[in-house]
């Protein structure tokens, strides 16, 4: 598990290669096995795989979402409030369960923010995504991963990184 932590890096460059069905399913099975208060797992998780949507949403906030619009996948990470009072907790515990499966699956991930964020005239960035991805107004969107084959190389960390 710590060679995975150590290897897991943001990736904002991808290749042009379609990400297996069958990848796909593990990265959503790790997020959905997540630990979550009183068990309650107050997510949903939402694939986007369309350009035009994709390309949306980049520019949603382009100070840190640019590259969304490069990505061939990218999961949008959805909780509900009115079932857990953590649900910012629980679905950030799930979305880095989904980040360090996609690096076990050989793929490179980014986190992009959308709670409490901008977009680049002021407005509510999460509110402006959601309405693109049609996300009912009882829901909230936390964050939007990024996944694909990477096409930049990071160095892992090494043991001086965290001791």
């Amino acid at each position: 598990m710590l060679k995975i932590l150590l290897e897991r890096r943001s990736i904002r460059k991808y290749k042009d290669k379609k990400i297996e069905e069958e990848k796909i399913n593990q990265i959503l099975a790790a997020g959905k096995v997540a630990p979550s208060g009183k068990n309650k797992k107050p997510w949903e998780f939402v694939i986007v795989e369309d350009r035009e949507v994709l390309k949306k949403l980049s520019m949603v906030k382009p100070k840190g979402g640019l590259f969304l619009a490069e990505t061939p996948v990218s999961i949008a990470v959805i909780g509900n409030e009115e079932i857990s009072d953590t649900w910012v907790e629980d679905c950030s515990i799930a979305s880095a369960f989904i980040q360090l499966e996609a690096c076990n699956q050989g793929l490179g991930s980014c986190w992009v923010q959308m709670k409490n964020r901008f977009t680049k005239d002021g407005g509510d960035a999460e509110e402006a995504a959601k309405e693109i991805l049609e996300i009912p107004t009882n829901k909230r969107l936390l964050c939007i991963i990024a996944l694909g084959y990477p096409d930049q190389e990071r160095p892992a960390y090494k043991e001086e990184d965290y001791l």
